[in-house]
């Protein structure tokens, strides 16, 4: 068969154009979403007496039998039908005849195309909120088992204060919170509708959008033709919370990295999740949190490209738009492997609770109770931050741990202290006293995983 769109051409177009032009290498991947698309508008033309109903279900049924041949994976798309619209289009006729050819009646492939996105979109969207939701789930998993569970919190990564391990883990649960927020809201801009906006200007044939977005699911229709063959925000917005959801996922990864490694040995992944090393045989390499940690580039980059397409495009279709569509499935998949990963790995790791306490007894993460001590035995602030500062001095260069001095040697700075001074001092004393809301005191993180399990429960 000619090109579908042959008819104003008297030459065949040049094989390396015919390679260059071409999508269906990657939009097969809208197969499905073309189908169901194809199906709607069908319907509807039918439903309106736009074409004869016998031919609408005569196409309805070819369109169902070509969907099974996909789901079989027994399709072969073809670069010479340039694209998955084309592809189908054609199989469709050779299956059903030139009836076939009716379907394309008050529609372009770019209110096609556009649609399959939205439809894709729309899918992968609430799909990726449920692997958010098991990371999270995994995350409470670990919170509840280590409340009480002390590690250094640090800020330049230095040692500040200590915290409870659950407070810290569920400082991610947060930020994830905040993402499937973002998708959540995103859904209301991805359910647009823009089929029947033609290749531009809309249509001549009576169609109803309205019946066709019934059909499909859509909640709102494009208002203007334009607007909808060209807009690609949604995509660019999805793009944008893709690479904030790996930006989380790299902290953490980042955070797996650094605690596992020999000089802190905070925690220990499951073996499933790490490999070693060809020629160092002692090594247990955390390949996992790497990889997260590094697939975060391409998704920066999915989102920059697109920016970059768009950024000159004059309205309203132009092929530089066909490049939409690669960087939006590579963040799709990146998105669903690190996701399916992260959360499985944060079950399975091993919590070294006594590691964590020992590095809290060897810093001057207490430090700061000891001014607040100082400041309600009415002392300024400023005066007693400097005299902490000296006490710390002090300690460090007698290679002590403010546990460690004296009573004497406290006094000696400021006869402000008293014998309770090692009680505040005590870590479990210093973590317990934050019990502002928000803060690390295990009745709050109790509190807060109650939160973000009502959350999930929604």
């Amino acid at each position: 068969m000619s090109k579908l769109w042959g008819g104003r051409f008297t030459k065949e177009t040049n094989k390396l154009v015919e390679e260059f032009t071409a999508s269906i290498s990657f939009d097969q991947k809208l197969a499905k979403e073309d189908i169901a698309g194809s199906l709607a508008h069908v319907q509807m033309l039918g439903e309106c007496g736009i074409i004869p109903t016998e031919d609408a279900d005569k196409i309805k049924d070819g369109l169902l039998a070509i969907k099974k041949m996909v789901d079989a994976n027994e399709v072969e798309f073809l670069v010479e039908d340039e694209d998955i619209h084309m592809n189908i289009e054609k199989l469709l006729i050779e299956k059903i005849g030139p009836v076939g050819g009716k379907l394309h009646t008050g529609r372009s492939r770019n209110d096609q195309v556009a649609t399959d996105m939205h439809l894709y979109l729309r899918t992968k969207t609430t799909e990726l909120i449920k692997l958010i939701e098991d990371v999270q789930q995994a995350l409470i998993g670990q919170a509840k088992e280590h409340i009480h569970t002390l590690i250094p919190g640090y800020t330049h990564l230095q040692r500040a204060q200590p915290v409870s391990f659950a407070h810290h883990l569920m400082a991610y649960f947060w930020m994830f919170e905040r993402d499937k927020e973002r998708l959540i809201d995103s859904l209301k801009r991805v359910n647009w509708l823009p089929l029947g906006s033609g290749a531009l200007a809309g249509t001549t044939f009576p169609i109803n959008r309205e019946r066709v977005a019934e059909i499909l699911g859509f909640e709102t229709i494009y208002p203007n033709s334009m607007d909808a063959v060209s807009d690609r925000d949604f995509i660019m917005e999805f793009l944008s919370i893709g690479s904030i959801i790996m930006t989380h996922i790299s902290r953490f990864s980042e955070e797996l990295v650094i605690w596992s490694s020999q000089e802190f040995q905070f925690v220990e992944l499951d073996d499933s999740f790490c490999t070693g090393s060809s020629i160092m045989p002692q090594k247990k390499n955390p390949d996992v949190p790497e990889l997260l940690r590094g697939k975060t580039g391409r998704t920066y980059g999915n989102l920059i490209g697109l920016l970059t397409v768009l950024k000159g495009l004059p309205l309203a279709y132009n092929k530089d738009l066909q490049e939409d569509k690669e960087g939006m499935f590579d963040t799709v998949e990146t998105l669903e492997g690190s996701l399916k990963l992260l959360a499985p790995m944060i079950e399975t790791m091993t919590v070294n609770k006594d590691v964590m306490r020992k590095a809290i007894n060897n810093d001057f993460s207490n430090a700061t109770d000891i001014a607040d001590y100082l400041v309600r035995k009415g002392l300024p602030f400023r005066d007693a931050h400097e005299v902490i500062g000296k006490i710390v001095l002090y300690a460090i260069q007698s290679n002590k741990f403010l546990l460690d001095l004296s009573f004497e040697e406290y006094q000696g700075f400021s006869p402000l202290f008293e014998d309770d001074i090692y009680e505040v001092l005590a870590p479990e004393h210093v973590v317990a006293v934050r019990n502002s809301f928000g803060g690390t005191a295990p009745e709050q993180v109790e509190y807060q995983i109650k939160l973000a399990e009502g959350k999930l429960q929604r």
